[in-house]
């Protein structure tokens, strides 16, 4: 079987091979627990390679111009720093009885994500570019509204024991060095066949490299989150809500500020994913009174991979480009006509 028909084939079946990705992580996981600490380390240089990637597909003068969609990014702002904060609070009372199960729900439903979600929109038909554009805007708007947000629903008791620094490593390490790296090979790419080989294997190698981190993900956490099965069952279902609430908030915001499809469909993923592999540092620096902080995190990332996959086949749906279907669309930036959509 030839290269390009192998990755016809993985491109045609992506949902069951990243339920199987996640499937397999979770097998090894419980399987191999002495594994974790070892899958745990390999999370953010698999998640980078999976964004250079990423990266490499969009157009970065595609960012550039995404910039200026003023509607789109003020609507991503006020559903992940408005509406939802207000989902987060009226959630955590559910255990606001367990400081540190509260305090992990917070971290995790406070703060959007600025990773994946890029990968899962494209896959979805949105507009990935325009997501990533606004990635600056998430990480800094979240790191300067975070404390905030924990001292008016945890108390300033809890606020003092959080460390920021984990944002900006993560910012560096999960954007700004793929970003980069994505832009120096598409510069390359014009003028040397180097340049355009790393372009098409990194296209060819998506589907690999997402299913690569999902079983890594997974398979780090999977044991810590079982010995404790017994109290994190009750943040599992607040999530699930969380997921469903998310996904009709950013439905109804793009709606009353009449984005097209491809922006839709970003708005929707953007308030449903979390920055859980980002905020996990935070909850592991927590005191050891709190140490299920980091695992209420972690059950956040297990419940939402296994989310996103559904909602790559679901959301084309609730924000279809032809009425009664819900194929994809080809994302278009915020200077091409309506036309230009398929």
């Amino acid at each position: 079987m030839s290269r390009q028909a192998v990755v016809a084939w993985w491109d045609d079946h992506q949902i069951p091979l990243y339920l199987s990705a996640i499937v397999v992580g979770a097998v090894a996981g419980l399987v191999a627990p002495q594994l974790a600490p070892t899958l745990t380390l390999a999370i953010n240089p698999v998640l980078a390679l999976l964004l250079f990637a990423t990266f490499l597909g969009v157009p970065l003068i595609e960012v550039g111009r995404a910039f200026r969609d003023i509607r789109f990014l003020g609507t991503v702002l006020l559903a992940n720093f408005v509406v939802v904060p207000l989902v987060a609070f009226g959630l955590s009372r559910f255990v606001a009885y367990n400081p540190g199960l509260m305090l992990g729900v917070l971290l995790v439903l406070l703060t959007p994500c600025i990773d994946y979600v890029i990968v899962f929109t494209g896959l979805a038909g949105g507009a990935r570019a325009r997501l990533l554009a606004a990635a600056p805007l998430l990480m800094l708007a979240q790191m300067l509204l975070l404390p905030l947000y924990l001292l008016l629903f945890a108390g300033a008791d809890m606020l003092m024991v959080v460390d920021i620094h984990p944002f900006i490593e993560a910012f560096v390490v999960l954007i700004v060095l793929p970003l980069t790296g994505a832009a120096v090979v598409q510069a390359i790419s014009r003028r040397f066949r180097a340049g355009r080989v790393i372009e098409s294997v990194m296209a060819a190698a998506m589907v690999p490299l997402m299913m690569a981190t999902l079983a890594v993900v997974v398979g780090s956490q999977i044991a810590a989150v079982g010995s404790q099965a017994v109290a994190l069952v009750r943040v599992v279902p607040l999530y699930v809500v969380f997921v469903v609430v998310a996904v009709l908030v950013g439905k109804c915001l793009a709606r009353a500020t009449r984005l097209d499809v491809p922006a839709s469909r970003a708005v929707m993923f953007s308030t449903a994913t979390r920055n859980s592999l980002v905020v996990l540092p935070l909850a592991l620096a927590l005191p050891a009174e709190l140490s299920i902080a980091p695992l209420a995190v972690v059950t956040q990332t297990l419940v939402e991979l296994v989310a996103m996959v559904v909602l790559v086949r679901l959301v084309p749906h609730l924000a279809p480009d032809r009425p009664g279907g819900g194929p994809r669309v080809q994302e278009r930036t915020p200077t091409e006509p309506e036309s230009g959509r398929r």
